[in-house]
């Protein structure tokens, strides 16, 4: 009796970057891995989806956002933003993620490289209280939609359960 049917399909596919990123960061906060160890393992993560040009982690300290890790072609000088000033301050006072399509029609905007054309801030929260945020630039205009968004919130729910408590 001869087979019947195509089962390639049953084989098990390579897991998706994102997905290799989710598990990579909930496999550390179940080792209870260091905040600053949770921080640099989304960043190095995050810089490998090519679209991101620039991903950083800003913790607040006071009434500041202070740059914990970051990856990307060069550092940044913002390295404290005021909650409240900048995109990033934006999305920290809000709890809210910013997407913003084109940084140069955009009077927030706090420049920093020449290259960076739009920018994603997602809020790292928990419920209402706000940790840090995870901020992502591109040197391509609009390079942020909905399913950034969506795998963003989800990296920064997991960092939130990482760091809750430990900081």
């Amino acid at each position: 009796m001869k087979g019947v049917g195509n089962f390639a399909g049953f084989a098990k596919s390579e897991p998706k970057p994102e997905d290799k990123v989710l598990e990579n960061v909930k496999r550390l906060v179940n080792d209870k891995a260091t905040p600053q160890t949770l921080y640099e393992a989304a960043c190095e993560s995050l810089i490998t989806f090519r679209k991101y040009t620039w991903v950083g982690i800003y913790m607040i300290e006071g009434k500041d956002l202070v740059l914990k890790a970051w990856r990307g072609p060069q550092a940044t000088n913002h390295v404290r933003i005021p909650v409240g000033q900048g995109v990033c301050g934006a999305a920290a006072a809000s709890g809210q993620t910013e997407i913003v399509p084109d940084v140069s029609r955009d009077s927030r905007y706090i420049e920093c490289f020449p290259s960076t054309k739009s920018e994603i801030v997602v809020p790292i929260k928990d419920g209402t209280r706000v940790y840090g945020e995870i901020d992502v630039d591109a040197d391509a205009l609009a390079a942020f939609g909905e399913w950034d968004k969506h795998f963003l919130e989800k990296l920064a729910f997991h960092l939130m359960l990482g760091i809750r408590g430990r900081i």
